[in-house]
């Protein structure tokens, strides 16, 4: 079955980084599109930035252009998250997804991804 692995979250003081990594299982890698998305206490899920199947093209949630960049490695079956300037507004639960190349799901939207990670935690302290 399909299975997405995500680590790499902790807790960070602000203006610090981290980097998280996205495993994927079961599925032809190179044939998906991955996104990650976050949810905060309290709020619901949201896009942060996504990467298209072959990584020619990525996507960024206003919040996180300029400090975030989404890449990844179809060799290892990894989506990488790197995250620099954090501040105590991305603390969140981090879940990277994953939809087929060719769906007609939003590629900006939680609905339009099949598969998801268990989320890891990430907490930035002021």
């Amino acid at each position: 079955q399909v299975q997405l692995v995500e680590s790499g979250g902790g807790l960070v003081q602000a203006g610090g980084s981290l980097r998280l990594s996205c495993v994927a299982s079961g599925l032809t890698f190179s044939n998906y599109d991955m996104g990650w998305f976050r949810q905060a206490p309290g709020k619901e899920r949201e896009f942060v930035t996504a990467i298209r199947w072959s990584g020619g093209s990525t996507d960024y949630a206003d919040s996180a252009k300029g400090r975030f960049t989404i890449s990844r490695d179809n060799a290892k079956n990894t989506v990488y998250l790197q995250m620099n300037s954090l501040n105590p507004e991305d603390t969140a639960v981090y879940y990277c997804a994953a939809r087929p190349a060719w769906s007609s799901g939003s590629y900006y939207h939680s609905p339009g991804y099949d598969y998801w990670g268990q989320g890891t935690q990430v907490t930035v302290s002021s």
